[in-house]
């Protein structure tokens, strides 16, 4: 495997798994293409297929195929259907009349609102949430598109046969796209601010941030809208829970929190300096562990890598920023709470900002503990089986044939 471990190799040929870059330490939440499959929904499958093949005599009954068959391609092609409610949207927006009910609903929805007239800055509103809703159907839509249509068949053509390596293959594939495009954006935002780079003390001098220009409004709601859409697929997942359960949830309860209330009570300018650290520092775990899946010769190294960026990212950046909170907070600019002027920044917002932030350190802290963990077991060339992945020894095999028949 990687980094000059002596890992045996079974007598069939197969290598035995290494937990170097599989740790599952602040894995996003499963795709619809990657969650459990019960056994359920493969009886229902099955009787689609089985209802496909019977004989037609009647119209009806050609119709009746026809939403069977809608019913198993939409099973299998988990995108279509967000797809088919983006189009629809899009659609209504563009065809109907301007100024009309249903035409501003959906303008709220696909167009970012309240441009303050004569200047490239945008307010907040309501329609925000409009804005995130219907972006997290857009996330839906893109995750699970890349999902069928892209990362399945790139496990396939690299050769991950296995089931549960296949979706965790997607899974972190995936989240090297997202992180990919997310970190570098938020670094760009944040290199036209004056608190580039991680600089503290402008989040309280120009505080309070109650307009953005278009990118940085575009980016935090997208924001918003990717842990929206990672949480409600969480919650969908109800059947087989991972180990990291609890703390994944934790995770993602303190995430949306923190991203309402420093864009409701205008802290962005911090909250996105901590999206920043969280962006990057997973896009090199999700790295990592596609580099395992794959079996590079560059997953050892690169997870040392990872460490230090780890390391840097989600602990020194942000304990600076924690004690930014206990120490400028106050001190540096405007000290009150003025509902009418809203100046949030006070002896109540303080304590709820360290809360939250604080929270978010320690289930960090507890992923870096499992990290050092892994590390060992790496540098000592000991056991390398990561009690926190799931067992794979009873996972289904894709073999490329039932690939094949799922796509014809």
């Amino acid at each position: 495997m990687s980094g000059g471990e002596n890992l045996d190799v079974p007598q069939d040929g197969r290598r035995r798994g290494n937990s170097v870059g599989r740790i599952n330490v602040g894995d996003t939440s499963p795709s619809l293409t990657t969650m459990h499959t019960s056994k359920f929904q493969r009886r229902q499958s099955d009787a689609r297929v089985y209802a496909l093949n019977e004989k037609s005599s009647t119209d009806r009954d050609i119709w009746r195929k026809l939403i069977i068959a809608f019913n198993e391609l939409s099973y299998r092609q988990t995108w279509i259907k967000p797809f088919l409610v983006l189009i629809f949207s899009v659609a209504t927006y563009l065809i109907s009349d301007n100024g009309s009910a249903i035409h501003l609903f959906f303008e709220a929805m696909i167009i970012p609102s309240y441009q303050i007239e004569g200047s490239d800055q945008y307010g907040k509103g309501i329609n925000d949430f409009y804005f995130v809703g219907f972006y997290a159907l857009f996330f839906t839509f893109v995750r699970e598109f890349m999902m069928c249509c892209v990362l399945k068949p790139l496990a396939i053509r690299l050769g991950i046969r296995k089931e549960a390596k296949v979706k965790r293959f997607m899974e972190q594939t995936y989240s090297m796209f997202y992180y990919g495009v997310s970190g570098p954006l938020g670094l760009y935002i944040m290199s036209k601010l004056p608190l580039w780079f991680f600089e503290t003390t402008p989040f309280y001098t120009n505080y309070p941030h109650f307009t953005h220009d278009l990118f940085f409004k575009v980016y935090y709601l997208g924001q918003a809208a990717f842990w929206v859409q990672q949480s409600v697929v969480l919650v969908l997942q109800l059947e087989k829970p991972r180990k990291d359960f609890p703390e994944l949830v934790l995770h993602h309860i303190i995430t949306i929190a923190l991203i309402w209330c420093s864009y409701r009570f205008h802290f962005t300018w911090m909250g996105l300096a901590v999206f920043i650290t969280m962006d990057v520092s997973d896009f090199f775990l999700a790295t990592s562990k596609t580099m395992n899946y794959v079996d590079s010769i560059f997953t050892g190294p690169f997870f040392c890598v990872f460490v230090l960026v780890w390391i840097y990212l989600r602990h020194y950046i942000n304990l600076k920023i924690l004690w930014s909170v206990l120490t400028e907070f106050k001190t540096v600019g405007e000290w009150e709470l003025n509902w009418e002027t809203q100046q949030y920044k006070c002896y109540i917002s303080q304590p709820i900002v360290f809360g939250l932030i604080g929270a978010l350190q320690l289930v960090n802290a507890y992923w870096l503990f499992l990290i050092f963990r892994i590390l060992k077991r790496y540098i000592v060339g000991g056991d390398t089986v990561d009690e926190r992945s799931d067992d794979e020894s009873e996972e289904e095999t894709v073999s490329s044939e039932e690939d094949n028949k799922k796509n014809q």
